[in-house]
């Protein structure tokens, strides 16, 4: 194809230009904020993501996926300041207590600002990929598909929809999160909008940044969660977790539903803290806090099936949180972009036309969605506040999740399974094996 549009600079919306850029003579970035001098994104403010300094944690997979697309950049960003936390400094606790080791799990401490601007110097980096700072405004139909976009300058906010500037492309891909304007944009052009799932979660999350010394010399990660033992509840020990980043600092994230959501306060941020496990405590005790708590909330978990339209223009596919946003507490965030990056790779691989509807990217990006949502739809129905929608099969997984779960503390071999699955290493129907869960029985009835 002669040229690809990308819309949104974020981290899905780099992926996906890195995945086009071995398939497009020309790649455009169409970004509203200023990325700084060469496209660094040094001088990103974050209004398009304002959880972007939030902590974001990297799966095992997303690692794989960001090392495969961008080789040596794990080198960079440890080199950089960056941890690389591999075996018993990566650690996860369920109920208040330590889940066996995996010896092969390896997680990057960083922050998402760290991860993101290094990422878009690569991208920025490559002959035929080129950053155009802009306000996408529509899109441009013509004999049956998406023939390009319209767009302002970024900082131009009074143009109509039906002005500014045009840029001709074969593909047009959306990655403008959450807040992407796709379905609308469909809809004057006289398409049907993806239809859009829906779970209410009404979570809330707060961030905080600790100077860091000589404590806990052997972590990098600690995540604690409720599990079956607390009904899911924070009654045993807070939800929370901590990753040591750059600049010698510890990120701690604390998280709670409805009315345990975390607030602003330092004093309450540090109190909570102390009530999760050990490595957070002594956080709270040793560690200076540097800044202010900041806080996030996210109200619904969403996804778009574009599987289930009957027609869809060709020259057009989203990615990203324009795609699925699913509850963040799970990570899989940056991973789910990084995966969709692959998908479309794969589709362009196996012959797909820019010019015709992308079904074959939107089934094999189907299953990557798919997956995360029955991991996190099945976490969150846990939560009594949350009333569904309920996915097939439900029961069973739930079950089936909880066994596993209960193993997977005093088990090495069950939690290998059960991280494979939380790092997208494995989809989650691998959990109910018959042979994952007779192991799962047999360790559950020695404790």
């Amino acid at each position: 194809m002669k040229r690809a549009v990308v819309l949104g600079g974020s981290i899905a919306g780099l992926y996906a230009a890195r995945a086009l850029s071995d398939h497009a003579d020309d790649v455009v970035i169409l970004d509203a904020e200023d990325t700084g001098e060469g496209g660094t994104g040094e001088a990103c403010t974050g209004r398009g993501a304002p959880q972007r300094h939030q902590l974001h944690a990297l799966l095992s997979m997303g690692h794989t996926q960001l090392e495969r697309w961008f080789p040596g950049i794990t080198g960079e960003l440890v080199a950089a300041g960056a941890r690389l936390g591999t075996g018993p400094e990566v650690q996860f606790y369920v109920d208040g207590a330590l889940k066996a080791p995996v010896a092969d799990i390896r997680m990057l401490g960083a922050t998402r600002p760290f991860i993101e601007s290094r990422v878009r110097r690569r991208v920025a980096a490559l002959p035929n990929v080129h950053i155009l700072q802009g306000q996408a405004r529509g899109l441009l139909f013509g004999a049956g598909r998406v023939r390009g976009v319209r767009y302002s300058a970024a900082e131009d906010t009074s143009a109509a929809p039906g002005h500014g500037s045009e840029l001709d492309a074969d593909l047009v891909v959306d990655a403008m999160g959450r807040s992407s304007r796709l379905g609308s944009w469909l809809l004057r052009g006289g398409w049907d909008h993806a239809p859009l799932d829906r779970m209410r979660i009404d979570l809330g999350y707060a961030t905080a940044v600790f100077r860091r010394g000589d404590e806990l010399p052997g972590t990098v990660v600690a995540h604690a969660s409720p599990g079956p033992a607390s009904g899911y509840q924070p009654t045993l020990s807070e939800p929370g977790a901590m990753v040591a980043v750059e600049d010698n600092r510890w990120m701690v994230v604390l998280a709670g539903y409805t009315g345990h959501r975390p607030g602003r306060d330092p004093g309450e941020f540090l109190a909570r803290m102390r009530r999760c496990v050990g490595p957070l405590r002594e956080i709270a005790d040793r560690c200076a806090m540097d800044g202010d708590v900041r806080t996030f909330h996210f109200q619904e978990s969403r996804r778009r099936d574009f599987t289930r339209l009957r027609r869809f223009p060709g020259g057009l596919v989203a990615v990203g949180d324009s795609v699925a946003s699913v509850n963040p507490v799970y990570g899989q965030g940056l991973t789910l972009a990084a995966l969709q990056a692959s998908c479309l790779a794969a589709a362009l691989r196996a012959g797909a036309a820019p010019h015709d509807p992308a079904w074959d990217y939107f089934r094999r990006a189907g299953v990557v969605v798919d997956a995360a949502w029955q991991v996190s739809a099945t976490a969150d129905l846990a939560q009594p506040h949350v009333k569904g929608p309920y996915p097939r099969g439900h029961r069973l997984v739930r079950w089936a999740g909880d066994k596993i779960m209960e193993a997977s503390v005093i088990d090495s071999r069950v939690n290998q399974a059960f991280m494979d699955v939380v790092h997208m290493r494995r989809h989650p129907n691998t959990l109910t094996r018959p042979r994952l869960l007779a192991r799962a029985a047999r360790v559950l009835s020695t404790r």
